[in-house]
């Protein structure tokens, strides 16, 4: 479905503040500025002003005002919450718990952290694949075998291996106990960019920009199928599991014994030319395509059948799977580029963008009270572009251009409500 140029997007209004404002705030008389910007309107700044707190209260030692219209709603050791009335706008700023800053000398490109949160992995703009520990961001491994960049990485659900796809058209299974690489894929004929790993991690689907997608068997170390083809670089890649499609057997060729856990499983596919194309894996055979207006960067689930896709111009399109030919939601709130984008649970969708902003935004309170709006922001990159994030329990980190991985405990509140 073509969305034509009177498509609905929400543009929704945004609250900025200094990245640095604990630092800047510390002491009495510090100062950090704040604004609001929304479509049509010229942007609003103010200032945040720590003073003595004389009211031998709870807050501590300071209370920070806020000024022109601006209301500073709470302070917290590592949060701020702002808000501005004129927009009906509200934003909690959550600072970093801590900054990994030694990790990687250049860019830090993709990130994910084991499913048990120990352990995290993380690729860099200078050809490397590190290991580290994620308390304290200390190396364990660095994972050597990749010619030129490593665009994607993530854990297989043991949380002990490590899949990796890199510019050199390889895809690689790592050993994070001992470093080795005991699996190396060939077959993509243009750059990894993203993979997806088919229940335990027998089979795996990898996407590239040669246009193709395509489903591995591990053990063998071999391509079972070409899922996907077309003539644009495939972004990215979402895998769920699409209930009543799993006993829908469409395809006359058999299938390899060696493909296991396919059945019912739909794959989502960001791409270069602004289509979002859902996948049926096991049938081959494409479920819905969505157009775009501009080029699609990142997609995800974010329920049975609720998909989220981010595009270079900065909108965040919904789309129920299910009845795919008009979109649920269109929102934007900068022009920046949507880089990546998480599902925190049911409806609540995390998204980093290019200027670096990385922002929470329950969508269902979205549709429902486009009026008012509420969220919370992750910060710390001073404008620059933060490539990837991911989760682990309550803690999100974050990959950024500026080389630093960032790491943020949340509250239960703040990922289980807005």
């Amino acid at each position: 479905m073509d969305l034509d140029r009177e498509t609905n997007i929400v543009e929704i209004p945004r609250l900025n503040i200094q990245w640095d404002w604990k630092e800047a705030l510390r002491n009495p008389g510090g100062k950090a500025w704040i604004s609001c910007s929304w479509a049509n309107q010229p942007t609003v700044y103010g200032e945040l002003v720590s003073h003595e707190n004389v009211d031998g209260g709870n807050s501590g030692p300071l209370s920070i005002q806020a000024s022109d219209g601006f209301i500073v709603e709470t302070v917290n050791k590592n949060s701020l919450t702002l808000s501005y009335s004129e927009s009906r706008c509200t934003t909690k700023f959550i600072s970093p718990t801590a900054v990994l800053a030694n990790v990687h000398k250049k860019s830090v490109r993709c990130i994910d952290v084991s499913p048990g949160g120990g352990v995290g992995v993380s690729s860099g703009d200078d050809g490397t694949l590190l290991v580290w520990d994620s308390s304290n961001g200390v190396l364990r491994r660095s994972l050597e075998g990749h010619i030129s960049d490593v665009n994607c990485c993530r854990f297989f659900p043991s949380g002990k291996v490590v899949l990796s796809g890199g510019a050199d058209l390889r895809l690689k299974i790592w050993s994070t106990e001992d470093g080795s690489c005991p699996v190396t894929l060939k077959g993509h004929s243009g750059g990894v960019v993203d993979t997806a790993i088919v229940d335990r991690g027998r089979n795996i689907l990898s996407c590239s920009r040669d246009g193709c997608v395509r489903l591995w068997d591990c053990g063998e170390s071999k391509c079972l199928a070409v899922v996907s083809k077309s003539d644009c670089p495939v972004n990215s890649c979402a895998l769920t599991t699409f209930p009543g499609r799993e006993n829908s057997s469409e395809v006359n060729e058999p299938h390899s014994e060696r493909e296991v856990g396919t059945e019912g499983k739909l794959l989502l596919l960001a791409k270069e030319d602004g289509f979002m194309d859902a996948v049926d894996v096991y049938n081959r055979s494409k479920v819905f395509q969505f157009k775009c207006p501009s080029a699609l960067n990142c997609c995800t689930f974010l329920s049975e059948s609720e998909a989220a896709g981010g595009t270079e111009d900065g909108t965040l399109w919904l789309i129920d799977i299910r009845f795919p030919s008009v979109p649920v939601g269109v929102f934007r709130r900068s022009a920046s580029p949507v880089l990546s984008l998480s599902s925190l649970r049911e409806n609540k969708l995390l998204a980093s963008t290019g200027d670096g902003s990385c922002f929470c935004w329950d969508t269902e309170r979205l549709r429902q009270a486009t009026d008012v709006v509420s969220g919370w922001e992750l910060i710390g990159p001073d404008c620059d572009p933060v490539y990837s994030i991911c989760r682990s329990a309550n803690t999100v980190y974050t990959a950024c251009r500026d080389a630093k991985i960032r790491k943020y405990i949340l509250k239960q509140t703040e990922i289980t409500t807005s």
